[in-house]
């Protein structure tokens, strides 16, 4: 009897972990970097021109400077990542046009950027092991994953932003 239990407790077990652990696809990571450019977009078209230089304190960045700050990120994590070589060079956080439309027209391309090279890539190539920033072991999955939450943090911020120049935010694109 104890044999049984002790099976079915494993067998549950490694059910469990096997859902837990199960791989994301690049198909599964496209859908989501597409949806996170779309949602990224309605942000950027909802702040009114003279809101792209808005800080809510002297000390943070303008809207413009952490949509490409956000930016930067996904470059340089998607070329880490992906093993591509960067569309830019030099920070685009520090351009000197941070006009709605230079700053749409580059946050879309460092979306781009990522997507495109991530639709050449393999389900297999996302499970190696990279050295990230010459310092962090991971997958390139991981690396990706950071870059989704880095950008999804940064976004997230800019909603002070909006309602400080009384926008109402986009809604929730989850799905």
């Amino acid at each position: 009897m104890k044999t049984i239990t002790f099976l079915k407790t494993l067998l549950l077990f490694l059910v469990i972990s096997s859902a837990v652990h199960a791989q994301v696809t690049t198909a599964d990571m496209l859908q989501n970097w597409e949806r996170a450019k779309a949602y990224t977009k309605a942000y950027l078209d909802a702040m009114p021109e003279s809101g792209y230089s808005l800080k809510p304190t002297p000390e943070m960045r303008s809207f413009a400077e952490q949509m490409l700050h956000l930016t930067d990120a996904n470059i340089g994590f998607g070329a880490a990542a992906t093993n591509a070589k960067p569309n830019t060079e030099g920070s685009l956080e520090k351009s000197a046009d941070k006009t709605k439309a230079a700053v749409t027209k580059q946050v879309l391309d460092g979306y781009d950027f990522v997507i495109n090279n991530l639709k050449k890539m393999t389900d297999n190539q996302l499970q190696e092991k990279i050295k990230l920033f010459g310092r962090f072991e991971l997958s390139r999955q991981q690396a990706l994953e950071k870059a989704f939450e880095h950008q999804t943090h940064h976004r997230g911020q800019t909603t002070v932003y909006l309602r400080l120049a009384k926008v109402t935010p986009p809604a929730e694109q989850l799905f």
